[in-house]
């Protein structure tokens, strides 16, 4: 199954690295977030990857040595393991669905597919994740996480502190975790480049009952931030962003 990868956004909120690269090249433990990413599919079997490029395309370009041409797939070896990589110029200002919709034409038929974004790390178990969308026959299946707080959770009674918990995962709700399976034509629902993947898109899908949700409890993280990036490099100096699945 094919596997798309959102990499061309400005990732404002990272500014003190993205002034100068993409944000899926913004390095954890030596390696760009986006090669962790890829790695997570590429561990479970997966070798066909679809990176839709934009802002600051030709760092990620570079950083490929078997990158020839725009659109045009090639072999990589990602952590000893090969696979086939095709890089898309999708525009600097295009939003997250316009990007998506822009890989349409790399897709058959009414074939299934999944995409994710270039800066989020999780152990989901992918196989399980497309189990679940086959099973519920849905035009397109999100993997629903549950981060943990970022502050530390004080319970009170009276006035008195009856439960301290420091940065206690939520437990109520449930997030975009970002690992998505879809049909193709859930395509159909995004407009322009113009089109924010998770707002009509997203929205739509849940208003006519084709949207499911694959719940995942493991690790998982983004890097939307300083913060998020050092917390990222201590955990990956523990286990290397390998678990068990």
């Amino acid at each position: 199954m094919k596997v798309i990868i959102l990499a061309g956004g400005l990732g404002t909120r990272l500014s003190e690295y993205t002034k100068s690269v993409p944000k899926p090249m913004v390095t954890i433990g030596g390696y760009p977030i986006l090669i962790h990413v890829i790695n997570i599919y590429t561990r479970q079997g997966f070798n066909q990857f679809y990176i839709a490029t934009g802002y600051k395309k030709e760092i990620i370009r570079k950083y490929f040595k078997n990158y020839k041409k725009n659109g045009e797939s090639f072999k990589a070896k990602i952590f000893k393991k090969n696979c086939y990589i095709t890089l898309i110029d999708t525009g600097i200002k295009t939003l997250t669905g316009g990007r998506l919709k822009r890989i349409k034409k790399y897709l058959i038929n009414k074939e299934n597919f999944m995409f994710t974004y270039g800066d989020g790390i999780c152990d989901v178990n992918i196989k399980k994740l497309i189990k679940l969308h086959i099973t519920k026959k849905k035009l397109i299946t999100v993997t629903a996480v549950r981060p943990p707080a970022r502050f530390g959770e004080i319970i009170l009674k009276n006035n008195n502190v009856i439960k301290f918990k420091e940065k206690p995962q939520i437990t109520q709700g449930w997030i975009n975790g970002g690992f998505f399976v879809a049909k193709k034509n859930f395509l159909n629902l995004i407009k322009s480049d113009e089109t924010i993947l998770e707002k009509e898109p997203l929205e739509n899908a849940t208003k006519s009952k084709n949207l499911s949700a694959y719940t995942h409890n493991g690790f998982w993280k983004c890097m939307d931030t300083k913060r998020d990036k050092d917390e990222l490099e201590k955990i990956y100096k523990k286990n290397k962003f390998h678990w068990k699945l």
